[in-house]
């Protein structure tokens, strides 16, 4: 499983009827609606489309997971032929494809599009005066497993649990929020993916709303990029004390690098697949959405494009109206994903009997 940074730092931007904003990808077209999921007819969107993710993406499904092919396996065929074909969105339902449209937080059919990443990290075997920041294995708690501020004060120590070493403490939080990550060991030019182990059991505190909330970041402008700029500018100290709001901790195993995978254990393809709410888009899903566009600057650039993407994944946050875009691995990923919280129209494709 993974976890992510943007969606559990992003603002739930609950909007009601009287006011609706359209800065961050808004649409009002389709009236309102009352559940998650809603059947309809036709799908009306004019939306330049990219469907280019979607055939690699199921090709990884198809390759690694027999189970989910044969449960999706009448939808696949349908949308193979319908790409085939044409292509035409007000055509699906003549392929034997029923869209049911997501109703978005506010009701009418805006639904949060976050994002999120797989980090690379920096780091050494052996601490130094440089790489001195542990990540840890998972420990075996008798009741209750030490805090995050108890972690940061020496709790694990001597218990054999450290996996590396890196130079910076945010790094290390950052692969916790996402739940996996690849490390590299410059003393040792080895690559490993560490995977998600567990957690201490306390809750989770976004310190993105703390800086928020504090005033040192506006809400309009909180991004990964606004965090890791607001610790650079700020001493070990109150890093720290800024850290320590979130009680909760992660902890990893180590594996021999390999894809990315997300809930469904397929290897997940940047651009081309989600995290999503497994009560409303099961594993396998696949989903039309009219994704929102960022210019270079990590705005919305008052475009979205038309692409099919896949549930994968899931996330503690993700849940109901909100999907969380994969963005693939490294930094550039991860700035791109920092600032990703927009809205955008979403259809889930059943198929018909």
């Amino acid at each position: 499983m993974l976890y992510r940074l943007v969606g559990v730092l992003s603002i739930s931007l609950l909007m009601t009827a009287c006011a609706r904003p359209v800065d961050r990808g808004q649409q009002y077209l389709d009236g309102s609606f009352d559940e998650v999921l809603n059947p309809i007819v036709v799908v009306n969107s004019d939306k330049p489309r990219d469907y280019s993710g979607f055939r690699p993406q199921l090709e990884k499904v198809e390759e690694v997971s027999p189970s989910l092919t044969e449960k999706h396996k009448a939808l696949y065929s349908r949308l193979q032929r319908w790409l085939t074909d044409s292509g035409q969105p007000d055509e699906l339902i003549n392929y034997g494809i029923e869209p049911q449209q997501m109703g978005g937080g506010d009701g009418y059919g805006n639904v949060l599009f976050t994002g999120y990443f797989s980090p690379v990290i920096e780091m050494r075997h052996k601490p130094d005066a440089e790489y001195r920041y542990p990540v840890y294995g998972l420990p075996s708690c008798d009741d209750t497993c030490p805090t995050r501020e108890q972690i940061y004060q020496g709790a694990l120590d001597g218990k054999g649990l450290e996996l590396g070493y890196s130079a910076s403490l945010i790094d290390n939080f950052i692969m916790e929020v996402q739940g996996s990550g690849f490390v590299h060991y410059g003393d040792t030019d080895d690559l490993e993916y560490f995977a998600y182990a567990g957690k201490n059991g306390h809750p989770y505190v976004s310190i993105g709303k703390v800086l928020i909330e504090r005033g040192e970041v506006p809400r309009e402008k909180m991004s990964l990029k606004a965090i890791q700029e607001w610790v650079a500018a700020h001493d070990k100290d109150e890093v720290l004390e800024l850290l320590n709001h979130n009680t909760s901790f992660v902890f990893f195993q180590p594996k021999d690098a390999h894809p990315v995978t997300g809930t469904a254990g397929v290897p997940l393809l940047a651009g081309a697949s989600v995290a999503a709410d497994r009560d409303y888009l099961p594993m396998g899903s696949v989903i039309l959405a009219e994704v929102p566009e960022l210019n270079e600057q990590g705005n919305w650039n008052g475009k979205h494009t038309l692409r099919l993407l896949m549930a994968l994944d899931t996330g503690g946050v993700v849940k109901g109206n909100h999907l969380d875009l994969y963005h693939g691995m490294g930094e550039e990923a991860g700035i791109t994903a920092g600032h990703y919280k927009y809205f955008g129209r979403v259809w889930k494709l059943a198929t018909l009997n």
